[in-house]
């Protein structure tokens, strides 16, 4: 399967963090998926670096618009990069171009695509498809919004928003 990765382009090599996209690329790869992340550094380098040393192929979904905004460019295992021009082209092609994904820990860009990629398969733009989400931060911030939204947000909704205390959990939810 190609598996799109979300999350947070400030962890660093060393941190947990990056320990933990690290091992999710590789364990990624050693089941024979291929990886799509934004392409760039953080959570997507460390995807991307243990998904091709462990043999498996990265794709990076680069754009222009981050390219300008950040002066980075997309770093050394990706193998095969899709350049788009707009921010939201890129979002199209990690959503569009996955057959699931996994959200790490991140920011408002990750919020973004997590929101994003749910909310065009609640209104069926986007077949269903594993939309899982790492670590007790995220079950906090959704446990919040299905509380205060509870009127606004179906059951069916929030029946696809899959939830996983580590990357080892994830990735049997994508397999399962």
């Amino acid at each position: 399967m190609n598996i799109t990765i979300f999350g947070g382009a400030q962890p660093q090599p060393g941190s947990t963090a990056y320990d933990e996209a690290y091992r999710l690329g590789k364990i990624l790869a050693e089941r024979g998926h291929a990886v799509l992340t934004g392409g760039y550094i953080g959570t997507m380098e460390a995807v991307s670096r243990g998904a091709s040393e462990a043999g498996g192929h990265v794709i990076g979904v680069t754009s222009e618009d981050i390219e300008n905004w950040r002066k980075v460019s997309a770093n050394a295992w990706v193998k095969e990069e899709r350049r788009k021009k707009r921010l939201l082209e890129r979002l199209e092609g990690l959503i569009y171009g996955c057959d699931a994904a996994i959200a790490l820990p991140g920011g408002p860009g990750t919020l973004t695509e997590i929101a994003l990629m749910w909310n065009l398969m609640i209104v069926e733009s986007l077949p269903r498809r594993p939309l899982i989400l790492v670590g007790d931060g995220w079950q906090s911030i959704f446990n919040q919004v299905f509380q205060s939204t509870a009127e606004y947000t179906s059951a069916s909704a929030k029946e696809l928003l899959l939830f996983a205390k580590d990357v080892e959990t994830a990735v049997t939810l994508v397999e399962s």
